[in-house]
């Protein structure tokens, strides 16, 4: 939502109202020159349409719990807030996930492995960095019981293969034993 609506106004032309090295403006006096009065009304002016702007992507909700408040900082600040530890609640929730993420011998791997493919590319977004070798590490660690033998390979590896080359063993794997288990049926 930051970086949106940080374009639009910067576009406005008004974002720099929300700079924290803004100088207040100072009360009018009766001796202001013409220029002082008219940086103080386009001041006003930016003030508004950059504080209306904000109100405006703003649902019902907050909208009404901000609509009052006095400066457009003020708003800005405590969106910020707001909205730096809800991202924080979303982190702690991937996180968990991914590490009570289990795969289960009753389904097939793949979805399962794009399932979690989903979580980790959610952690790029969500800007928590993980080195790749722990995320295979992980991904080998959960294997389902079924694929111990394939576990113990894959950990005793003496070379480094990236995520993308595990994934594509697990899948070649995969396809190998479903055929295996074809043969022996037919």
């Amino acid at each position: 939502w930051q970086d949106k609506i940080r374009f639009f106004l910067t576009t406005l032309k008004v974002f720099y109202i929300l700079d924290k090295d803004l100088k207040a403006l100072e009360e009018p006096k009766e001796d202001d020159t013409q220029e002082v009065v008219k940086e103080r009304k386009k001041r006003e002016e930016d003030e508004f349409i950059c504080k209306s702007h904000i109100l405006n992507v703003l649902s019902a909700t907050l909208y009404e719990l901000y609509t009052n408040t006095k400066t457009t900082k003020e708003i800005w600040e405590d969106l910020e807030k707001k909205y730096k530890a809800e991202e924080e609640d979303t982190k702690k929730l991937f996180i968990t996930q991914y590490m009570e993420f289990k795969f289960h011998d009753d389904k097939p791997l793949l979805p399962q492995i794009h399932e979690l493919q989903i979580i980790v590319n959610t952690f790029s977004t969500l800007k928590i960095v993980l080195p790749e070798q722990f995320l295979d590490g992980v991904i080998i660690a959960k294997l389902p019981p079924s694929w111990r033998g394939y576990r113990k390979k894959m950990l005793h590896r003496n070379e480094e293969i990236s995520l993308e080359e595990i994934l594509k063993h697990l899948r070649i794997e995969e396809e190998s034993c479903s055929r295996d288990l074809n043969d022996e049926k037919s």
